[in-house]
Formats: structure tokens, C-alpha cells, sequence
């Protein structure tokens, strides 16, 4: 675990770049700091291996104050990559790789099966690349070597710098899926610093919004997209976001949440006055099986009523039995293919148990969209 504790960085003893930062990133985590340049991101993460000191406050890893630690032995335990990359122009790829191993280790026959593993690592084959110098690479590439060697201690935590900001788009792309997939099979604590909301929520687990040396925001992506701290954060995700990220929105963002029930030993003339109070013409039938817990059993419509001439029938005798539902945690784009491929208009929402949340329904969907998407109830 690391942890930054109040941490203030001034220059000139006046020009304060960190202003009582705090923050806890959690063993194996992905944490991307973010936020427009100048905003106090790369200091922050260059502070974690001591290329910039604080000027107050206290960093730990796993509890130990790093200032106490060799800083030389601290920055070999920490692989870091940066946007130019840095690799010795005389030296071959995998030469490069192991750079910051051979420091620690002589054996160069094993060094040198280290940096062909870490290549394949990489999607580059050590039979093709091993041997090369970095002007025979492209951009991407020579980007893959800078990750390989970052993993070639095979450090416990990784520093990226804005290291896919000089790419094209399309290289971009494959190394953000790269970098995730790596994360996800080694398990590497990594601190990542853009400038990009998009790539932030691609590759990140938390996100830590900043805005002049300050933590406006530190929280999942989705939790970000949904419930901005403030209007800064609001206008830097960009305020339709959610609605282009349509997975980050769920099933419990779009129903109603307190939507009519009836219980199943309920009559019909009980249904028919419940649905005229509420102004509904579908009800939830719902069976009380725990405290301020309902368990969905059946849907009664109004045209399951009509026709009905013994008002004491229970809702259990003609309520629709075999309906199709969604947890809450299902996305909106499951939902609304599940709404299109099934022609339903109403979607009721329980939890594995069967526990009733709510039920989506086309206004309840209509009424989201227009709050992240002006001009949506017009249609």
C-alpha cells in the first residue's frame, strides 16, 4: 500500500505545486491521476520514488517512510515508464530490457531469457526483436520496450508518465489494451498520469481528478461519471459523457425505484383502486418475505382486469407469472437489447434473490436521457 499523507510541494518557498494532497493507493491497484497540465500530476507521482522530494508531509510504502529507505534501492523496486522512453540508442532491445537488472544480477544468460520472456510480455517476438536497436522500431514499439523494461526487476509497483500521449490513436488503443491486460495477469500496483479523461477511464480502476496540486476527486470511473464532486469535475469529464459510455450506466440508474406493488393475496376491486390512485395501469405483485423487503412473484396489468367479474379473484389466480427481469447491476445497453429483442415495456428489477428494486419502463428510461442528453423527452 501507498500512501501520501499531506503532502505540500513548493518552489521558491512560495509557489506551492501540491497543496496537502492525500491519498491511499491500495496494493495491486490501477490508479490514474488526471487532470488538465500544470495541475500537479507528474509531481505527485515522481514524488512515490523520490525524483522530486516533498516539501512537507510523508509518503509510506507498505508502512515505511520511503525518505528512510536508500533511494537508489527504492527506484529499482519501482519499474517506471515515461512518454520519450529513454532507450540507449548503441544497445539492442533486449540489451535495453534488462538495463536496471543487470545493475543487481551478472548472470547474463538468464538476464537475457528475462528480456525475451518480457518481450513476448509485450507482444514482441524476442526472435524478431531481440536483436535490434531502437531506431529499427516504430513508436508503439519502442513503447513496449519502455513497459518491458519497467517489469524487468519485476518491481511490485510501475510509474507511468503519460506514456501513450505521443501515439496515434490506433497504437494508443492497442497499448491501453495492452497495459491492461498486463496489469490484469501480474497484478502490479501502477500509478498512471494523462491528461486524458477518455484513457483515464479505459485503463483505470480509481481516478483521482486533480486541479491545482489538489485530489478535487478520487473514486471509480463510473462513480465519477454519475456524481461529480463539483462543476470542475463535471466540465472536465464533459457533462454528456455518461451517455457515450452507455455501459456505465446500469439498470438501477434508469427504473423506478419505488414503483406501485400489490400484494399477491390482494383482490382485483383492490387492484383496480390501487392502479387509479397511483395512476399506473400495471402493478408489481409482491410477496413481504423480510423486513422492508418484497419479493417479486408476478406483473398484473390492466388488461389482465378487465373481464373479470369476481372482484375478491386474488392477484395470485391471474397475475403474469413467467416475466423476464434484470438485476440492478445489468448495463443499459443489456437492457435495451433486451427490450428490443423481446418488444417488452416494462422490465421489472430484482436481485439474485428475487427481491424486488424496481421496474424500467419507457419513461423511467426517457426521463434519464433527457437529464444527460438535453432534447431526449422531445422524442
Amino acid at each position: 500500500m501507498i500512501q501520501l499523507e499531506n503532502i505540500v510541494k513548493t518552489y521558491d518557498g512560495t509557489t506551492k505545486i501540491i497543496d496537502n494532497l492525500n491519498l491511499t493507493i491500495n496494493d495491486g491497484e490501477f490508479m490514474v491521476l488526471v487532470g488538465e497540465s500544470g495541475c500537479g500530476k507528474t509531481t505527485t507521482m515522481q514524488m512515490i520514488n523520490r525524483l522530486v522530494d516533498p516539501t512537507s508531509g510523508r509518503i509510506t510504502i507498505n508502512g515505511e517512510d520511503i525518505t528512510q529507505m536508500d533511494k537508489i534501492q527504492l527506484r529499482r523496486g519501482i519499474g517506471y515508464v515515461i512518454q520519450q522512453i529513454g532507450l540507449f540508442p548503441h544497445w539492442t532491445i533486449e540489451e535495453n530490457v534488462v538495463a536496471v537488472l543487470s545493475l543487481t544480477s551478472s548472470d547474463k544468460e538468464k538476464n537475457l531469457q528475462v528480456a525475451r520472456d518480457l518481450l513476448d510480455k509485450v507482444d514482441l517476438d524476442p526472435d524478431i526483436y531481440s536483436s535490434r536497436y531502437p531506431k529499427e522500431l516504430s513508436g508503439g514499439q519502442l513503447q513496449r520496450v519502455g513497459v518491458a523494461r519497467a517489469l524487468a526487476n519485476d518491481p511490485d509497483i510501475i510509474l507511468m508518465d503519460e506514456p501513450f500521449s505521443a501515439l496515434d490513436p490506433i497504437t494508443r488503443e492497442q497499448l491501453q489494451d495492452e497495459i491492461i491486460r498486463i496489469h490484469d495477469e501480474l497484478g502490479k500496483t501502477i500509478i498512471f498520469v494523462t491528461h486524458d479523461i477518455d484513457e483515464a477511464i479505459k485503463v483505470g480502476d480509481r481516478i483521482a481528478v486533480m486541479q491545482n496540486g489538489k485530489i478535487i476527486q478520487c473514486d471509480t470511473a463510473e462513480e465519477i461519471l454519475k456524481n461529480p464532486a463539483n462543476d470542475f469535475v463535471l466540465d472536465f469529464v464533459g457533462k454528456n459523457r455518461l451517455w457515450k459510455t452507455p455501459d456505465m450506466l446500469s439498470a438501477q440508474d434508469v427504473m423506478v425505484k419505488n414503483f406501485p406493488t400489490i400484494s399477491s393475496s390482494r383482490s382485483v376491486a383492490q387492484a383496480i383502486e390501487r392502479m387509479a390512485n397511483k395512476e399506473t395501469i400495471i402493478l408489481c405483485v409482491t410477496e413481504n418475505l423480510k423486513k422492508e423487503k418484497k419479493k417479486l412473484v408476478g406483473l398484473v396489468g390492466a388488461n389482465r382486469l378487465a373481464g373479470v367479474t369476481a372482484h375478491g379473484t386474488k392477484m395470485v389466480d391471474i397475475m403474469k407469472k413467467d416475466f423476464l427481469s434484470v438485476t440492478p447491476e445489468t448495463s443499459l445497453t443489456d437492457v435495451m437489447n433486451l427490450r428490443n429483442d423481446k418488444g417488452l415495456k416494462y422490465i421489472p428489477v430484482i436481485d439474485e434473490d428475487g427481491f424486488f428494486y424496481g421496474l424500467i419502463t419507457n419513461a423511467s428510461i426517457l426521463n434519464v436521457l433527457s437529464q444527460i442528453m438535453p432534447g431526449t423527452e422531445d422524442y
